[in-house]
């Protein structure tokens, strides 16, 4: 399938004077969140437990904090980078004591937290699941949200138009249903709540929550499992066939800063979506000038039976 050049979401000035923070923001979604930010010119916190000497429990010593910061500001914004275990309820307060005495404000809070790939345990039951692990699993994938929402957004509500992102793996229509493991399905259903609930608490302050999710991403992680690069990441479809609708980590990113750009994102506000329907909505493409709508393809031709090529979901 032939495509058109890649179309970014935002002007390098659409979010000049903007501040932002993306937390979780070492690899993958996270670390491109904020550089497409930093790309339409914003101000861009990132945090992360993987610094230049230490690293998290995911193991991946390479992608560090201080390199994304560094992207961020190669892009065209200003990347700042705050170690931060957002699970530590001091060291976030700590953030949110920086960023008010820095720059007085915070326009846009993506929560992006995670890093429990390791745990997953697809297809156990709930009492064949290590309880630790299961455990470890919601405090990465929901206590940390909880944490850093409650501590971040009065400093977002000070001034009108804020923007609070949750970002999970797959949106209400698509969760609705079974994730293969109680612990895991828990996980990434609840940043969805969190953004409905959310949306009532910041409509009477002007701010608006969302929650967003990428379709089969092709984070480094991803990539490193099927023993492909983003050059050839098409080799693993011998392996995998329906990584071919996988999308690059800019893509949802794109996504992300269509919305931060967009002066009535208010509509949005509770709802659930997805990078293909971003994408749609905004008129952005992936890298490669591609439009994939992975959550479709998985509804209708993997889960729903229907016959049909990958490349036409792209």
């Amino acid at each position: 399938m032939t495509h058109s050049a890649s179309v970014p979401a935002a002007s390098p000035t659409d979010l000049a004077g903007r501040v932002a923070l993306v937390a979780g923001a070492t690899r993958g979604a996270g670390r491109a969140f904020a550089v497409e930010l930093g790309l339409a010119g914003a101000t861009v916190y990132v945090t992360g437990r993987t610094t230049r000497d230490k690293v998290s429990e995911v193991g991946r010593a390479t992608e560090t904090v201080e390199e994304t910061a560094a992207l961020v500001t190669e892009a065209g914004g200003e990347g700042i980078a705050v170690p931060t275990d957002h699970l530590d309820p001091e060291q976030v307060r700590r953030l949110a004591a920086r960023i008010e005495e820095e720059h007085g404000r915070l326009d846009i809070l993506v929560n992006n937290t995670w890093g429990g790939e390791h745990l997953i345990p697809f297809g156990r039951a709930l009492w064949d699941t290590p309880l630790d692990e299961g455990l470890r699993m919601l405090d990465l994938g929901v206590r940390s949200h909880l944490i850093t929402a409650s501590l971040l957004l009065p400093l977002l509500i000070r001034h009108p138009g804020g923007l609070h992102v949750e970002v999970t793996d797959g949106s209400a229509e698509t969760n609705r249903r079974f994730r293969e493991n109680v612990f895991f399905d828990l996980a990434k259903y609840a940043p969805i709540r969190m953004a409905l609930g959310l949306a009532r608490d910041l409509e009477p302050h002007g701010s608006t929550a969302v929650c967003v999710t990428p379709g089969f991403l092709r984070s480094e992680q991803m990539l490193d499992g099927f023993g492909v690069t983003e050059e050839n990441w098409r080799d693993a479809l011998t392996e995998q066939p329906h990584f071919a609708v996988a999308e690059s980590p800019a893509y949802v990113a794109r996504g992300v800063t269509a919305l931060a750009a967009d002066p009535d994102r208010a509509r949005w506000n509770g709802q659930s979506v997805t990078s293909g329907t971003l994408a749609k909505e905004y008129g952005f493409t992936d890298t490669d000038g591609s439009s994939p709508d992975g959550w479709r393809y998985f509804e209708e031709v993997v889960l729903g039976e229907k016959e049909a090529d990958p490349e036409s979901y792209r």
